[in-house]
């Protein structure tokens, strides 16, 4: 059957069924999001911390907006270098999430400053998880240099072991500045028309740091609009034989790791010839047979390679102000806020040119 016929067919059947899971922002349930709280990112060492906080993660008019903004408004500028961001909590609702990289508990001096950006992430984990089936998501991308927004999947349970072991599903990434380029000269920022850039990712390996998502990766710039100025829908269907990522209804990954699995398919079979295959009890889709949960976030910078130092950004003068290998690294982008911070026009539209807005989530089931 011709791929089309295909999509039309299970576009069919998803429109008979409800979802499994449906989430309009008609009001902010935090029920059903939960807030992570830590100044340990992502694992990236980014520059935002994520907090609970309505300035930052808020509904309105059935919109969600996750908005970025200053740590310094918040508490003071001299906060960031002699200040204590301590994130324990002392409750089930406001406890800290992540301890990794000094996450619960940071001081500040003047060489090594606190988080100067915060912002937020939420996550389902504690209230829906799933696996195969269809997720969709509308949303549109933030603007602003060196913004990361991230709409995504991790594992509930790690059945296979720690990451990536047990797989990472990357529905949708970007950056936010308007004209960025790889050391090759191609574009990948994602707010210039024609030009922007967005990709999705699958992380699978053993064991850190062999993770073959090149494997399992495409990107793919907008040929109307662009991802931050107009909403999108994003969406993954996984089921027990593939999986496959689709950007406002055109595929644009599919992958089907063969009847021998995700080992052989990044031969880690020969490449890694005296490692385990974690997988080895699991299916052909192993990692990806287990449960996972949603994560919808914004990040700012990071030091591991996602804005590569050896981008140019425009305009010249205003380059890439931190070094991947700067011990220093979130000093050295506050020192050059006068460059970015305007990019994010915080003046305009209350701030939320900034924000990653999302329209609606929805996941149908296909187990078979």
């Amino acid at each position: 059957m011709h791929a089309f016929l295909v999509l039309a067919c299970l576009t069919a059947v998803l429109a008979a069924d409800p979802p499994i899971f449906e989430e309009n922002f008609d009001y902010f349930d935090l029920s059903v999001w939960q807030h992570e709280l830590t100044a340990g990112g992502g694992g990236n060492w980014e520059f935002q911390y994520y907090t609970n906080n309505r300035t930052n993660s808020y509904t309105r008019d059935g919109i969600l907006y996750i908005k970025p903004t200053l740590t310094s408004e918040k508490y003071s500028e001299a906060f960031l270098t002699s200040g204590r961001l301590e994130l324990w909590g002392s409750s089930p609702s406001d406890l800290c999430t992540g301890n990794a990289d000094w996450g619960c508990d940071r001081t500040g001096n003047a060489m090594n400053i606190l988080n100067p950006i915060q912002s937020a992430r939420l996550r389902t984990v504690h209230s829906f998880n799933f696996k195969y089936g269809r997720i969709e998501v509308r949303a549109k991308m933030p603007s602003g240099d060196w913004l990361w927004p991230a709409i995504w999947l991790l594992p509930t349970r790690n059945s296979y072991g720690g990451w990536p072991a047990s797989g990472e599903i990357d529905i949708i990434e970007s950056r936010g500045n308007e004209h960025l380029e790889d050391y090759l000269g191609n574009s990948v920022g994602s707010n210039s028309v024609g030009t922007d850039h967005m990709t999705a990712t699958m992380h699978w390996g053993p064991y850190y740091p062999h993770n073959a998502w090149q494997k399992t990766y495409a990107s793919r710039h907008a040929t109307t609009g662009t991802y931050a100025s107009q909403f999108h829908t994003y969406a993954v269907e996984w089921t027990s034989k593939n999986i496959r990522f689709l950007l406002d209804g055109e595929e644009i990954l599919f992958v089907d790791p063969g009847d021998n699995g995700f080992w052989e398919y990044g031969d880690f079979n020969t490449n890694l010839p005296f490692a385990d295959n974690p997988w080895r009890e699991g299916t052909k889709m192993a990692p990806f047979d287990e449960e996972f949960y949603i994560i919808l976030n914004v990040a700012v910078g990071g030091t591991l390679g996602y804005f590569g130092d050896d981008m140019q950004n425009y305009p010249l003068n205003c380059p890439k102000p931190w070094s991947n290998n700067s011990p220093h690294a979130p000093k050295e982008f506050w020192d050059a806020r006068d460059c970015w911070y305007p990019t994010w026009r915080p003046d305009e539209e209350n701030g939320e040119l900034a924000a990653m807005q999302v329209d609606y989530v929805r996941v149908w089931d296909l187990t078979e």
